[in-house]
């Protein structure tokens, strides 16, 4: 079961002052949130569960170990806040406070991740300042660092498989196929590329290099940023 730590009444507190403090709310945005606040938190449980890094987890007093959400923790924030804003532009059609929440989470965390985007149940994002999430086919465990770009060229936009990583400043662009199980390196350019399973790529496009790794080594460099269970 997942702890907040934080009450619902104090999380439920300080996103509406957060908004109201930079924008406005009125009495039917605070019941929309209200009303989809339960939904937002069942997704963050559902994708933390999977997340591996230290901070998601807490020791109980019994030795075992249960799933944590700290509103305080920036990363954390972020993807709650694009959950709710997902969540309410799915159910309730309140397109101005999709925005005003999609602005807030912009304007915390220095992420771009806009509302309608579908980003997956399962995905990380650490020190996302500077990260640009856009159209794209999203598979789950998907990960992303500072600097990052999805997003479109010439109305075409990219299909990312199964456990795909992108590590810091590193760009998908277009008409490109990530495959299951990628790494994408630290500052590489991806346009309109194909890239296949178990690879680690580097560089910039055209001149793009391809490294085909096994399952075991995906595995290992996964746990070596922490990323999924």
């Amino acid at each position: 079961m997942m702890k907040i730590t934080m009450s619902i009444e104090k999380l439920l507190e300080i996103i509406k002052r957060q908004i109201n403090n930079i924008y406005y709310l009125n009495k039917n945005d605070e019941n929309d949130i209200e009303m989809c606040l339960s939904s937002s938190l069942i997704r963050i449980e559902k994708c933390f569960e999977r997340v591996r890094n230290k901070y998601y987890w807490e020791n109980t007093d019994c030795g075992e170990k249960n799933v944590i959400f700290n509103p305080l923790h920036s990363c954390q924030y972020t993807i709650f806040l694009y959950y709710m804003s997902n969540e309410l532009y799915k159910k309730t059609g309140n397109i101005t406070l999709c925005d005003r929440i999609y602005g807030l989470n912009k304007m915390l965390s220095s992420a771009d991740i806009f509302y309608a985007i579908e980003l997956p149940e399962i995905f990380f994002c650490e020190h996302p300042v500077g990260s640009v999430m856009g159209r794209a086919k999203y598979g789950n465990y998907f990960a992303f660092l500072q600097g990052c770009t999805v997003g479109g060229n010439k109305g075409s936009y990219p299909n990312i498989g199964e456990n795909v990583t992108m590590l810091s400043n590193s760009k998908v662009i277009g008409n490109s196929n990530i495959g299951n199980n990628v790494i994408i390196s630290a500052n590489t350019y991806i346009k309109d590329s194909n890239i296949p399973d178990y690879s680690i790529v580097f560089g910039q496009y055209p001149n793009l290099s391809i490294k085909k790794v096994d399952a075991e080594k995906i595995f290992e460099l996964n746990n070596l940023f922490y990323i999924f269970k």
